[in-house]
């Protein structure tokens, strides 16, 4: 299990890697649930060593645009993130979310450990089994290998952003739905 010592409160954290289309939108929405220390955007699931936005953005390097998510599971558990990862994204649409189109916008889950991966894959097969989205999902699952942070400007984009386009017509919006269906789960 990955855990990482957190010296402030001594409580041991957790490592989730998710990708579900751009991380700005992600990040935004990760970083406001209780028990989230951090939402790191980067690069994970492909071949390339040290990639750069640019490396990513031409689908060449087989990396994912991610959130690593260091969480507190005393506080908030994966299977709480695969729920708000499941509702703020469609994993219905193969490389794509909305406008964002390319295998660096799919829909991923890397596990880091035998549990979240079950957790996923159970979660995944619940979803389809119940008909909750009117495709099949095609969420990829996958082991986690290696993260590569994304470069500074990219972190804490929309707080840094919100007057900017893309974030006041995408992620703005996005993010309010968020806030009223998982309000109990907020900071």
């Amino acid at each position: 299990m990955n855990l990482i010592t957190n010296s402030q409160n001594n409580s041991k954290m957790e490592i989730a890697t998710f990708g579900s289309g751009c991380f700005w939108c992600s990040e935004a929405i990760f970083e406001q649930l209780k028990g989230v220390e951090s939402a790191i955007s980067g690069y994970s699931g492909g071949k390339a060593e040290n990639p750069t936005y640019k490396d990513v953005c031409t689908g060449e390097t087989g990396h994912a645009e991610v959130i690593q998510i260091t969480f507190n599971p005393e506080i908030i558990s994966f299977k709480d993130l695969l729920e708000v990862f499941w509702q703020t994204h469609d994993p219905t649409t193969l490389n794509r979310q909305g406008a964002d189109v390319g295998t660096q916008y799919r829909s991923v889950i890397f596990y880091h450990n035998d549990n979240q991966k079950q957790l996923a894959e159970g979660y995944k097969k619940k979803l389809d089994e119940g008909k909750i989205y009117s495709k099949p999902i095609v969420t990829e699952i996958s082991p986690f290998t290696i993260f590569y942070n994304a470069e500074d400007y990219h972190q804490d984009y929309y707080n840094n952003n919100k007057s900017q386009s893309y974030c006041s017509f995408t992620i703005t919006p996005k993010l309010d739905k968020f806030k009223k269906v998982f309000k109990e789960k907020l900071k």
